[in-house]
């Protein structure tokens, strides 16, 4: 990522975060969600942030908006400390949050009425909101009788109308299907670049490392459990911008490097190892299986760039990423860069019919989880082959929160019974070796 400078900007600045952290819970229950974040936000600037679940990427949005307090460092807005609801900050999130009994004009003149705007006033400023975002025409329609992305359209438009500073945006496409996204994202980079918003800076969360390259001029790249910011990309391309351009993937490529590279995120060297106090992800057997069938059919042959799959399957950053990390702990694929290869043992997967993947996974799961294989081995040495969840409960809560001891225990119990390591008896709790074909 080094081809790519660091950010220094000459426009004045909105925001700054310095040494920022987040806790969430006390005692044993405490969880840190963010972790000495230190960024800042300036004016004539889009603002992408990018990171998985677990990055604290809505939490960071909620201090900058100052809907919560951060447990310690600063925040400051236009040069002073924040401590309650930022003035001239807007949000639009991701699922709309409209008003069902309320008309297109009646939502977005709501936020005005909150801010005591007269009422002819607020009604001028709402129909100049609604022609700026192309919904005129639909201002005495209701949220059921639009499309997902002209309710979205009303959000971006509740959001213009009280002319804020800093327009915060939670995945405002996520919900929207690919071509309607598309749309409005254009729209969206027509106006910025028209001079025609209010406002001067825009922050958007994203998933989509395509996307946020695409809009944004920087690119805050943060780790997970808990987030930092572990990367800022300045995006040098002038907008409009060209998906299909060398350099315009390449930047795609190395941000998708960036975030597997677990290695430099986290200091640990060498391939990762799970241990028993690992979160593991919720991903699910299917997913797998489908990603390795991917990989070992044409045009892959077993190696592909993880942008390339992600674009083929419509998988996000949180979808793909657990996915391929998790065929990398259990021995099926390797990753490097922005690159996943199949093992031998992954291509036989693909090989195998249903029964003799069951085995083979059965064979990974014990060898490379030690929650599953610790689970499999307790089963085994008692007389009775059986043995309640709880015990397994109070051993994780020594290292993890309940959260994710309930979390973990999940995914596990679902990736035994399908290599039939054991079964699980959800009524009783009770993990035990009965209708298990072999004891491995």
């Amino acid at each position: 990522m080094n081809t790519y400078t660091e950010h220094t900007a000459d426009t004045p600045q909105i925001y700054s975060l310095k040494n920022v952290n987040r806790v969430f819970g006390k005692g044993k229950e405490e969880l840190q969600v963010l972790s000495g974040v230190d960024l800042s936000l300036h004016e004539g600037e889009i603002v992408g942030m990018l990171g998985r679940s677990g990055s604290g990427k809505s939490t960071l949005l909620r201090i900058i908006a100052g809907l919560i307090q951060p447990s310690s460092g600063e925040v400051k807005y236009h040069g002073k400390p924040l401590t309650g609801p930022a003035e001239g900050v807007a949000m639009v999130f991701q699922t709309f949050a409209l008003f069902p009994w309320l008309t297109v004009l009646e939502n977005v003149e709501a936020g005005l009425q909150a801010l005591q705007v007269e009422r002819k006033e607020a009604r001028k400023r709402a129909l100049a909101a609604i022609d700026l975002i192309g919904l005129d025409g639909f201002e005495n329609a209701y949220p059921r009788e639009l499309s997902g992305g002209m309710r979205q359209r009303v959000g971006f438009a509740r959001g213009l109308v009280v002319n804020p500073t800093l327009l915060l945006m939670d995945e405002p496409f996520s919900a929207l299907d690919v071509l309607t996204a598309e749309t409005l994202r254009t729209d969206l980079l027509d106006l910025w670049s028209g001079k025609q918003l209010p406002i001067k800076s825009i922050l958007i969360v994203t998933h989509n490392i395509e996307e946020a390259v695409l809009m944004c001029d920087r690119i805050l790249v943060l780790s997970s459990n808990p987030g930092r910011v572990v990367a800022e990309i300045k995006v040098p391309f002038p907008h409009p911008r060209n998906r299909l351009d060398p350099t315009f993937r390449q930047m795609v490529d190395d941000i998708y490097a960036l975030m597997t590279d677990r290695r430099s995120a986290d200091a640990s060297v060498g391939k990762p190892e799970l241990k028993m106090s690992s979160l593991l992800p919720e991903v699910s057997t299917n997913l797998m299986a489908g990603l390795i069938e991917t990989l070992a059919a044409e045009p892959y042959n077993g190696h592909a760039g993880l942008p390339t799959v992600a674009e083929r399957r419509l998988l996000e950053v949180d979808d793909l990423f657990p996915v391929a990390e998790m065929l990398e702990h259990l021995g099926f694929a390797e990753l490097k860069g922005a690159d996943i290869t199949l093992t031998d043992a992954g291509k036989l997967f693909a090989d195998y019919g249903t029964q003799e993947r069951k085995t083979l996974f059965a064979e990974h799961l014990i060898q490379h989880v030690p929650l599953a294989a610790r689970i499999h081995q307790v089963l085994l040495e008692r007389s009775g082959h059986r043995a309640p969840r709880v015990r397994f409960e109070q051993e994780l809560e020594d290292s993890m929160t309940e959260a994710f001891v309930e979390k973990t225990l999940e995914t596990v119990v679902a990736w035994g019974r399908y290599a039939e390591i054991f079964s699980y008896d959800d009524h009783t709790e009770t993990f035990s070796l009965e209708d298990v074909e072999g004891s491995m």
